[in-house]
């Protein structure tokens, strides 16, 4: 299978085919509205502004599986953001990432590029001190550990990288403009 067979629900329950990104550089992120990483919803917006013309699509599926930081419904979440942030990129039904009620697109992403660390610095020391209270093994399986996970895919929908929420917006730009 590749990323172009899998399916997503839009908040008013119609179906999203990724097949409509076929041959766009996607950005798929799992987002929360009540999280210490929910300001990467400003950067985020910067980049689809930026480079949306020129190719990029960015794929916001709120996710409420980590310590409940999306509350409210679709339509809650919609408004905070484009309110708060002037979000314009489209946003996905609240859904689940990891479990047995995981989105079948997680399964693929986490297949392609497992977890392979949060970097350095105080946020990724953090995180790392955080999730080792909550999965002694998380070092090991390509769950996703937080919210603001980012996976990369090219225009032939190859996933090439995966930025866990510690990683420096910047550093996400650069691989997106890259592959534009």
């Amino acid at each position: 299978m590749s990323i172009y067979d899998y399916k997503l629900t839009a908040p008013d329950g119609s179906e999203v085919s990724m097949e409509q990104y076929r041959g766009k550089v996607m950005l798929i992120v799992n987002t929360a509205t009540g999280c210490g990483f929910t300001p990467q919803y400003e950067p985020l917006e910067k980049m689809y502004e930026t480079y949306h013309d020129k190719g990029l699509e960015i794929i916001d599926i709120p996710c409420n599986q980590f310590a409940g930081q999306t509350p409210g419904t679709d339509e809650e979440i919609h408004q905070f953001c484009t309110l708060k942030y002037n979000t314009q990129f489209p946003q996905m039904k609240k859904s689940d990432v990891n479990g047995e009620n995981a989105l079948p697109l997680y399964g693929y992403l986490k297949s392609q590029k497992g977890f392979e660390g949060f970097g350095k610095g105080a946020k990724a020391l953090a995180m790392s001190a955080m999730l080792k209270t909550i999965d002694k093994n998380y070092k090991t399986n390509p769950d996703i550990k937080w919210n603001f996970t980012k996976f990369v895919a090219d225009r032939e929908g190859n996933v090439v990288a995966r930025f866990e929420p510690t990683a420096d917006m910047k550093d996400v730009e650069a691989c997106v403009a890259a592959l534009l």
